[in-house]
């Protein structure tokens, strides 16, 4: 595995968008990080100015999630989803949906471990090319990006 901890980004496929990152920390901690919402509050923020007031997950298979970002000038941001397969420390599948101006996509994300360091995998599906491309031009790369180097600093922090 890569000890690279620089974000990689493709797109296997004309519905697909993947993201593959390692981080200095055991299987475990990241699985923890990506679905515990006391984790998932303090990196999860995307660019400075942003803060989640809101992060609720109920992490099993039917389960709901919902988070919601917030602007320092009051601009909200909100996400929801549900859990359709979770494999603890290992594998989560779940929808996202923006909302109603944007297609569902349903994600999967492989915590694979490799002795103290995790790679993650999340792999976006979305039910057509257009709305793929439409989701990467919104800069959620960089977001997301952002909020990679913050988790990275938290779990060293953390571990």
């Amino acid at each position: 595995m890569s000890t690279d901890t620089t974000a990689r980004w493709t797109t296997p496929s004309d519905l697909e968008v993947a993201v593959t990152r390692s981080f200095g920390a055991p299987q475990r901690l990241v699985f923890d990080a990506f679905t515990k919402p006391e984790h998932v509050a303090r990196w999860m923020l995307g660019p400075e100015g942003w803060t989640m007031p809101v992060c609720e997950i109920d992490l099993r298979p039917g389960g709901r999630w919902h988070m919601v970002w917030r602007r320092a000038n009051g601009e909200e941001m909100a996400m929801t989803g549900e859990y359709q397969e979770v494999t603890p420390h290992s594998r989560t599948v779940q929808t996202e949906s923006w909302g109603p101006d944007w297609a569902t996509t349903v994600n999967t994300t492989e915590f694979i471990a490799d002795g103290d360091r995790t790679t993650v995998v999340q792999t976006m599906k979305y039910p057509s090319r257009a709305d793929r491309d439409r989701a990467l031009d919104t800069g959620m790369t960089d977001g997301a990006d952002i909020s990679y180097d913050r988790l990275d600093a938290y779990l060293a922090a953390t571990a």
